[in-house]
């Protein structure tokens, strides 16, 4: 792709991004490579756009089992329920906003795990983390996983947990809905725009009524039902990873008619 092209590219697009709504991009890689991808998408060619793909339906490469060894969870799989909360150690996540709560909550039933995974972004923060975590009983720390066995991963546990303080459009709960896990989620404006309490997903104001709910969903297996059946329902109607990438193809192509003129 010519200099002057790839440049203008990423000039419209960087204002396009910042006002679009492109879920296909996050579910596809994640957060972390978002940045990177933009680039790399500017440069692919239009064939290349056409053969894009979700990894969402990729082979397990890691076992439930050496999953659970590495946070030293020593219980019978049948017998856990692991909520997962997917996020970058900083602050905006809050990662340890449901841990007094869901360690209280532990201690009164001990198959009840929340696991924090993600990679390590703010270095100061991470260490407030680790050691809050340390010191809390039925929560455990993972690092970054690779993004298909962090698939894997999501598939098996019993719900996939957003505490965010401020969120966009949240890869992890568009991937959970797409992979059939439950989601339970803050209640906040980003959230609330794709988790509609009761229907695809549970909203929760504060850390009691997270355990409050999530109690909830651990004893109505009909509830637990319909929400992953409506939210993968949700992910179908209106994250079409196929739709997305339609939506790229359009845009490469009026960006590049654009520099004719």
């Amino acid at each position: 792709m010519p200099l002057t092209l790839k440049a203008h590219l990423r000039l419209q697009t960087s204002s396009w991004l910042r006002t679009a709504r492109l879920p296909w991009l996050f579910i596809s890689i994640g957060e972390a490579g978002f940045c990177k991808a933009t680039e790399s998408l500017l440069e692919s060619s239009l064939e290349e756009l056409m053969s894009m793909k979700t990894p969402t339906r990729k082979k397990r490469t890691q076992s439930w089992a050496e999953f659970l060894r590495k946070p030293e969870i020593n219980q019978s799989a049948d017998n856990l329920h692991i909520f997962l909360l997917i996020c970058g150690l900083r602050q905006v996540k809050d990662p340890l906003y449901l841990v007094d709560a869901f360690s209280e909550w532990h201690q009164e039933e001990p198959s009840v795990y929340l696991v924090i995974a993600g990679p390590e972004v703010d270095p100061v923060f991470t260490r407030e983390v680790k050691a809050k975590v340390r010191r809390a009983a039925g929560v455990r720390l993972i690092g970054e996983m690779p993004q298909e066995d962090l698939h894997a991963v999501v598939k098996n546990c019993f719900a996939v947990v957003n505490s965010s303080v401020s969120e966009g459009m949240s890869a992890a709960i568009l991937e959970a809905m797409d992979l059939e896990v439950p989601v339970l989620a803050r209640n906040i404006p980003g959230n609330a725009a794709v988790v509609k309490h009761e229907v695809t997903g549970l909203l929760f104001s504060n850390p009691q009524e997270f355990v409050h709910l999530a109690k909830r969903l651990l004893s109505d297996p009909a509830l637990e039902k319909e929400i992953v059946v409506n939210g993968r329902e949700y992910v179908r109607m209106y994250h079409s990873w196929q739709v997305e990438r339609d939506t790229y193809q359009q845009l490469i192509r009026k960006l590049e008619g654009s520099t004719e003129d």
